[in-house]
């Protein structure tokens, strides 16, 4: 039936009449409550919200200079973050000439990618941006 014919029997029922498809012809429309159907909407979906999981990134900083204990104490920080599900930046930060060597830190991130092989894999491989290389962790799924 028409749209102008089905809107006196949604007005008899107390109901609204709602238009799904404007571009069929003729165009569909539906006869129901639509303050309900907007209220179960945003019901359904703070519903879907509160199910997700928001993973964040979590950095670990080094320096090419770094000694074996300093090393293994940031190392643990990153393996508790990880077993939190976040995700872990991996950051070199070379200062002055010791930009000249980016193959020191390519070999402490590699050391930190052999360590973490049964909690993390690597999301992006080391890459260095000015003064700075980094590396991306993610948790290994269970």
């Amino acid at each position: 039936m028409s749209p102008d014919d089905a809107r006196p029997m949604a007005d008899e029922k107390g109901l609204d009449l709602v238009e799904i498809a404007p571009t069929a012809k003729p165009p569909v429309c539906r006869i129901m409550d639509y303050g309900k159907y907007r209220y179960e909407q945003s019901k359904k979906a703070h519903e879907a919200k509160k199910h997700q999981k928001t993973v964040q990134v979590k950095e670990v900083k080094f320096r090419p200079k770094i000694d074996v204990h300093d090393y293994e104490f940031k190392k643990k920080h990153a393996i508790r973050f990880l077993e939190a599900q976040n995700k872990v930046k991996a950051t070199i930060m070379f200062r002055g000439r010791e930009v000249t060597h980016p193959e020191i830190g390519e070999q402490i991130l590699n050391r930190l990618r052999d360590d973490l092989v049964e909690y993390a894999v690597v999301e992006r491989r080391p890459k260095r941006e000015g003064y700075t290389m980094t590396m991306i962790l993610s948790p290994k799924k269970e």
